[in-house]
């Protein structure tokens, strides 16, 4: 998988997450993926205070992204 397909597969990982996020005033922005297997995002609005964004980060957004990009090891929120 190149550098694009894998960029391209996260934002659709992230397309399916983001109307839970929506619906909860919140959102995530892809911010970087470094050595195509470590992913940075940015939780939004609503999530940047919620105390279970870290486990929405692992639960929702990491297995989500694992799902449609298997090689991918980590997935962190940038604040």
């Amino acid at each position: 998988m190149t550098t694009e397909e894998i960029k391209f597969n996260v934002e659709k990982a992230l397309d399916e997450i983001r109307p839970f996020l929506e619906s909860d005033g919140g959102n995530i922005t892809l911010i970087d993926i470094e050595d195509d297997k470590h992913v940075k995002v940015r939780l939004e609005g609503a999530c940047v205070g919620c105390s279970v964004n870290q486990m929405t980060l692992k639960a929702g957004v990491e297995t989500t992204i694992k799902k449609f990009v298997p090689q991918i090891e980590t997935v962190v929120n940038i604040a």
